[in-house]
């Protein structure tokens, strides 16, 4: 099982992006697949999960409406896409999964044995 995400970078407020994260050993068609963003310092927090067996999202409160998840272009990818970007956004963001959880709302509530690589979001005018 491997993931990783990419697609981060330096991006101005209000401005928008899109991340990619690339799965491979495994198919998408039944774990979910969550989204996660760490600062220095604090604990990585969960921002959007897909239920890839049904398409089921999840989002917890403080990102709804600026974030959507869904399955990439590419085959075996799930994209997050951030719009109206604050540098409250600025961070580390995973993605992971957990081959036997296929509930997006479970895998945001919980911690994801399998993980990608992070990729780097800055916000900042």
């Amino acid at each position: 099982v491997q993931l990783q995400a990419f697609g981060g970078g330096l991006v101005q407020p209000g401005g928008s992006l899109t991340l990619s994260c690339a799965a491979s050993g495994f198919t998408l068609n039944r774990p979910a697949i969550g989204w996660f963003r760490q600062v220095p310092g604090k604990e990585r927090v969960a921002v959007a999960c897909l239920s890839t067996n049904n398409d089921i999202t999840y989002y917890p409160d403080f990102v709804k409406g600026r974030f959507t998840v869904s399955r990439g272009k590419a085959k075996n990818t799930v994209d997050l896409r951030i719009d109206n970007l604050t540098p409250e956004d600025t961070g580390v963001y995973y993605c992971a999964t957990d081959l036997g959880q296929a509930s997006s709302y479970a895998l945001c509530h919980d911690r994801p044995p399998n993980w990608g690589q992070g990729t780097l979001v800055t916000v900042s005018s």
